[in-house]
């Protein structure tokens, strides 16, 4: 009877492939006749399809909205939206507004209070600490 090695199922690979985009669907919606939605339209002729080919998980939308700035809203996974306007941008910093939105969330900015980072319901089992805690109070007699 010989003995042969078990072979493996799987590789890890550190979370590669796990991680899931919170952004589900961009939508890009322009005007093609204002002057406001030129940064828009070039991008969406020249750098949309790339943008798409390098993202597969994000559905894309392109519609037309005439007489109304230029808008890209993201819908997230959560239900979330967001919108960002991107009047009178150039077609990189409307590529920059777009990748802005797919690295989102999609949960609201919330802001840390009180300067305190981590925060429990429980207090400390030593308590919280201050000078006058320890050792005898240094002494000033002369």
């Amino acid at each position: 009877m010989t003995i042969s090695a078990i072979q493996r199922t799987s590789v890890g690979r550190n979370g590669v492939g796990a991680f899931i985009l919170q952004c589900k669907r961009l939508d890009f919606h322009y005007c093609d006749w204002a002057g406001s939605s030129k940064g828009m339209n070039l991008f969406l002729q020249l750098q949309l399809r790339q943008f798409a080919a390098s993202h597969p998980s994000i559905e894309i939308h392109v519609s037309p909205r005439p007489s109304k700035h230029p808008v890209i809203r993201g819908h997230f996974i959560n239900g979330a939206q967001h919108s960002i306007c991107v009047r009178n941008l150039a077609k990189e910093q409307v590529l920059k507004k777009a990748e802005i939105l797919r690295d989102m969330s999609g949960e609201k900015a919330t802001r840390v209070k009180g300067g305190r980072v981590v925060g429990s319901l429980n207090e400390g089992i030593r308590g919280v600490w201050d000078p006058y805690h320890g050792a005898k109070a240094p002494s000033f007699a002369g």
